[in-house]
């Protein structure tokens, strides 16, 4: 019998194998990407995924609006999600929204926005990739997805494991106003995290200064 390749069926088969996949984070079902994708003919699948947004012809994404970003830089969430994504090979940082947007001095003051961008592209070396609005990402996701010679990946990596050091100064850095530096003070001082918590005001005066009552204050 003849095989023929132009029934319904057949055609209906050879239409879904080039459509392009996207594997989509849970979380990134309220914005509106994932509809671009599908005008765009892409094959979606939403997923837990433990890191980045998107997975895209086995290239690992991480999508921020500019407001996300510049929130992610006050509490610091950004600088352990750019160390878990360069557990993939092929990885890039997506900044989505204008220019202006990115400089102006909302929440963190506009040369600290320049100042993170210069460490991605050179402590971090980050690829970096700026878009004004969900329809021009999902044009950057269909260009990605046709992307030959891209090795595959696993989408469950191992979160990276921390010494014992840096969760403590992870933790650290999480209070406002304690910087890389300060928080690595504390530790030299006290040199644990209970100590640091127990003690008083006046001993953690001589590092933090001023902020050491804020500090206590939100201990309590």
């Amino acid at each position: 019998m003849f095989h023929n390749i132009f029934s319904k069926k057949h055609l209906e088969e050879d239409r879904k194998k080039q459509k392009p996949r996207i594997i989509i984070d849970i979380r990134e079902k309220n914005s509106l990407v994932p509809s671009e994708l599908v005008k765009l003919g892409f094959e979606i699948e939403f997923q837990h995924l433990s890191i980045g947004d998107y997975i895209v012809n086995n290239i690992a994404i991480e999508r921020k609006t500019i407001s996300d970003l510049k929130s992610s830089i006050i509490n610091k969430r950004i600088f352990t999600q750019i160390q878990e994504l360069k557990q993939y090979e092929e990885h890039i940082l997506l900044i989505e929204g204008n220019n202006e947007e990115m400089h102006n001095n909302d929440i963190i003051h506009e040369n600290a926005s320049r100042g993170f961008l210069i460490s991605l592209a050179l402590d971090y070396k980050i690829p970096l990739i700026f878009t004004n609005d969900e329809k021009e990402t999902s044009l950057y996701f269909l260009i990605l997805s046709k992307k030959k010679n891209i090795k595959e990946i696993s989408i469950w990596p191992s979160k990276i494991a921390f010494s014992k050091e840096e969760q403590i100064l992870y933790i650290l850095e999480g209070f406002p106003y304690i910087g890389p530096v300060k928080a690595k003070a504390l530790l030299k001082k006290f040199k644990s995290l209970k100590n640091i918590i127990n003690a008083s005001e006046l001993e953690l005066q001589e590092i933090l200064g001023k902020r050491a009552e804020e500090f206590k204050k939100l201990l309590s």
